[in-house]
């Protein structure tokens, strides 16, 4: 029976280097994919990891259609054995219902990735859609470490190394230097206090650190 399987983790836990990791074993054995990804940090119609590296893939904005595009595809003599499909947050509700439904129809196994919640903690609906219809939920266990060496959890978004919990769910950015907006992944209660790696390291407060500063 085919799957819908959802991996997810927060940023920096390897989800990218999954995928393509995941379309390289399948690939190599003789299974025929097509890879998918959406508003990736380095451009459209690309995965990349930040290992360094990367595949094209096939750019899905809100108003693609996956279960007509699949059908075109083995309509026209194609043959699909699955789906990778990456930064799978920023999919709409729908696209996850026609995932699922490729799935259930055409027996073709579904293979998504991304994040679960936004910088407000919120989930992104793909990903809420996901937990609600995936087959089965895999979280990544090799997972980055906040700043206080705490299992990171939370995905911060920052500016000027100060956090900020308003503004659009959807700004591309990064966990690396560069660029207005970044982000930073903090464990649950730094996040609640909103106490970022410069706060943390701006301040002479020995709440916020662990160990004792001179």
């Amino acid at each position: 029976m085919a799957e819908l399987v959802f991996h997810t983790g927060p940023m920096d836990s390897g989800k990218s280097t999954m995928a393509l990791q995941l379309e390289h074993v399948h690939s190599t054995h003789g299974r025929r994919g097509r890879i998918f990804s959406s508003q990736d940090r380095a451009g459209q119609g690309v995965i990349t990891s930040r290992l360094g590296l990367s595949v094209t893939a096939i750019e899905a904005p809100p108003e693609f259609d996956f279960w007509r595009y699949i059908i075109g595809e083995l309509t026209s003599g194609q043959i699909v054995d699955y789906l990778v499909c990456d930064e799978a947050q920023f999919y709409t509700s729908d696209q996850i219902d026609q995932l699922a439904r490729i799935v259930d129809e055409l027996q073709i196994d579904v293979y998504a990735f991304g994040i679960l919640a936004d910088f407000r903690t919120e989930l992104f609906p793909g990903s809420k859609r996901l937990v609600e219809l995936a087959d089965r939920l895999v979280m990544l266990t090799l997972g980055p470490l906040c700043w206080c060496g705490a299992r990171g959890t939370q995905n911060a978004r920052t500016v000027d190394g100060l956090m900020v919990t308003e503004g659009s769910q959807v700004v591309v950015g990064d966990t690396a230097g560069g660029g207005d907006v970044r982000y930073e992944v903090l464990c649950r209660m730094h996040h609640r206090r909103r106490m970022t790696a410069t706060r943390a390291k701006a301040t002479l407060s020995p709440d916020p650190l662990p160990f004792d500063a001179e």
